[in-house]
C-alpha cells in the first residue's frame, strides 16, 4: 500500500521572532507537515530555530540538511536529544556530508576529503540512532556511498533528482531509486522517500522560476530543466498529477519546497488531500 503524501517547507531567513512565528503558523494552516531549516553559515541556526518553530504551531521540524562534518557525534546527539524533548518529539534530523568548502574555511574547521566526510556521516548516523532511537533520521544525497549509508540506516531518504538524463541513463532518478532499493533489501518498505523540489510556478502562468534549479545544472537548457523530476510546472491539478506519477514511478511520497513556493504550492497540497 502506498504511503500518504507529506510536505515539508524550507525556511531560508529569519527577520524577527514574530515574523518566524507568523510564517510557521501560516505554513501549518496551509497544510505543510514539516518546517525544514538548512545548515549553512549565513542561514538561521538550526536548533534554536526549530525549537521556536515548534512552539509557534503544531508542526514537525527538521534539518534539511545538517552538515554532519561540522559536529562531533556526541555533541550533536546532546543537541538532538534536547530539541526532541523541547519539541515534544516532533524532530526529524536530516543529515548530509557537507560540501561547501568556503564554510569550513570561515568556521576554521579543516575540510575533510570526500571519503572522510562520508565516513563521518556514517559514524554520526549510527551514533545518533543508538543514542536517540526515536528521532527519525533523513539522509540526503545522490552518490553511491551516501545513498548506501541511507539505505542501510536512514528512516527517510532525500533524493536530489539524480542528474540530467543521458542516452545511457534516460531516467537518473529511477536509477538512484533502484540502487537504494537494492541496497536496502528487506528494509525498503520501512523507508520513506523524499524529493527536494527546486522549481514551482509562483503565479498563474504555470511556468516555474528555474533559477535555483539552474544553479545545480548551469549548462542545461530550459527544456532539460523542465523535464527534471525536481521541477513542477502547469496548474495545481497538473502538478498534483505529476506528484502522483512520482509516487507510482519512484515511490516518493514526501516532497520539500522552499518558503517562497509556500502559498502557490499549497494549492497542490489541497489537490492531493
Amino acid at each position: 500500500m502506498a504511503r500518504d503524501f507529506r510536505f515539508g517547507i524550507g525556511l531560508r531567513t529569519i527577520k524577527s521572532a514574530d515574523r518566524l512565528r507568523e510564517k510557521v503558523r501560516r505554513f501549518a494552516d496551509l497544510g505543510y507537515d514539516v518546517v525544514h531549516v538548512p545548515d549553512h553559515l549565513g542561514a538561521p541556526a538550526p536548533f534554536p530555530t526549530m525549537v521556536a518553530a515548534a512552539h509557534a504551531a503544531d508542526i514537525r521540524v527538521g534539518t534539511f540538511v545538517l552538515n554532519a562534518a561540522f559536529y562531533s557525534p556526541a555533541l550533536l546527539t546532546r543537541d538532538v536529544q534536547a530539541v526532541d524533548v523541547l519539541t515534544n518529539g516532533r524532530l526529524e534530523l536530516g543529515l548530509g556530508t557537507g560540501y561547501v568548502r568556503e564554510e569550513f574555511d570561515i568556521a576554521g574547521i579543516p575540510y575533510p576529503s570526500a571519503g572522510e566526510r562520508v565516513q563521518h556521516l556514517r559514524d554520526t548516523t549510527i551514533y545518533v540512532k543508538k543514542s536517540a532511537p526515536t528521532v527519525p533520521i533523513l539522509i540526503a544525497g545522490n552518490g553511491d556511498r551516501v545513498l548506501r549509508i541511507a539505505a542501510r540506516h536512514a528512516d527517510i531518504i532525500g533524493f536530489t533528482g539524480g542528474g540530467l538524463p543521458t542516452p545511457e541513463n534516460p531516467d537518473p532518478m529511477a536509477e538512484r531509486v533502484d540502487f537504494v532499493r537494492a541496497e536496502a533489501e528487506n528494509r525498503c518498505s520501512e523507508i520513506e522517500f523524499n524529493l527536494a523540489i527546486t522549481a514551482v510556478p509562483t503565479d498563474h502562468s504555470g511556468i516555474p522560476d528555474l533559477n535555483l534549479t539552474r544553479a545545480y545544472f548551469s549548462g542545461a537548457t530550459d527544456e532539460q530543466l523542465l523535464a527534471l523530476p525536481t521541477v513542477l510546472k502547469g496548474s495545481p491539478e497538473e502538478m498534483a498529477d505529476t506528484l502522483r506519477s512520482h509516487r507510482e514511478r519512484y515511490g516518493t511520497t514526501y516532497f520539500t519546497v522552499q518558503d517562497y513556493h509556500g502559498e502557490h504550492f499549497a494549492h497542490v497540497i489541497n489537490a492531493l488531500r
